[in-house]
């Protein structure tokens, strides 16, 4: 390999590199996860506009709720993991997922505490706990006291702003650090 060729070759490995970023962004229909959090920094109203389903949007960034029993989680029984459709954040596993019998897909606890943020909500003149996602501040749903054992609450989302990690995909996708959960419970990986 010439200099000059070798010279060139490394002048665009950082376009490459962006190219399969935005490549993987456009094919999958959603972010990739930043290697820390600090590498994160939320894309404005109109890149969300661009990278979310018009439903998506409305839930995640205009704190609207999608219909009960007419989304994509809800029944979902596979074991994985449930990332915020915006930051590829891990919030919820399947491990602590139910059917509450409300049409959505309801957690006992977060995957990890601090990914999610909590605020009082009085939109419907009555208190309720609002959650939302740390890193994007996405809108996720609600979190009630009527949930089962061991924790007693129900973290009621949106399909919409979830998007599911297959327990055989994790490891690829970066969430390998949650795969022993999995395997304690049973599961072959």
């Amino acid at each position: 390999m010439t200099k000059r060729h070798s010279s060139l070759t490394k002048q665009a490995e950082p376009g490459r590199a962006l190219l399969l970023v935005l490549l993987a962004i456009v094919l999958l229909g959603f972010p990739l996860l930043s290697a820390s959090a600090e590498e994160f920094a939320k894309p404005d109203k109109e890149q969300l506009k661009k990278m979310l389903t018009p439903l998506q949007y409305a839930v995640t960034q205009k704190d609207k709720t999608e219909p009960p029993y007419r989304n994509p989680f809800w029944d979902e029984k596979a074991p994985g993991i449930y990332v915020d459709v915006v930051s590829g954040e891990a919030l919820f596993s399947s491990l602590d997922k139910y059917d509450s019998g409300t049409g959505w897909p309801s957690f006992t606890r977060p995957l990890e505490a601090q990914s999610i943020v909590e605020r009082d909500d009085w939109k419907l003149f009555v208190r309720r706990i609002e959650v939302r996602s740390k890193l994007a501040d996405s809108h996720l749903g609600h979190v009630f006291e009527d949930g089962p054992a061991p924790t007693g609450l129900r973290y009621c989302l949106n399909s919409a702003a979830l998007r599911f990690v297959p327990l055989a995909k994790m490891e690829q996708q970066g969430y390998g650090k949650y795969l022993p959960a999995f395997e304690n419970a049973g599961f072959n990986l």
